[in-house]
């Protein structure tokens, strides 16, 4: 006996990456926000304005049916905002 295993369709791939990507999208609108807030410095508002950037860019990605492609983007993207925002409140 052979199972099979079914995974997500593409099209559900798309619309589940799609989503973690608003997830983001909204979580950095929110950060950026607080920041604008707290009067933060420019340069930590920049990096969380182009995570925001970059989630939309992602969506974009996975509309056009790059999915692996913009999860990467979007994970090494928010490691990259969030290790340079911390390096900056460091001086």
């Amino acid at each position: 006996m052979t199972s099979t295993q079914q995974g997500l369709t593409p099209r559900q791939a798309r619309r589940l990456r799609m989503g973690i990507a608003g997830v983001a999208m909204v979580a950095m609108a929110v950060v950026l926000v607080i920041q604008l807030g707290d009067g933060s410095s420019l340069q930590s508002i920049g990096l969380y304005g182009a995570a925001f950037i970059l989630s939309g860019a992602v969506i974009e990605m996975s509309r056009r049916g790059r999915t692996r492609l913009g999860m990467a983007v979007l994970v090494a993207g928010f490691v990259l905002v969030l290790g340079a925002d911390w390096w900056l409140r460091s001086f």
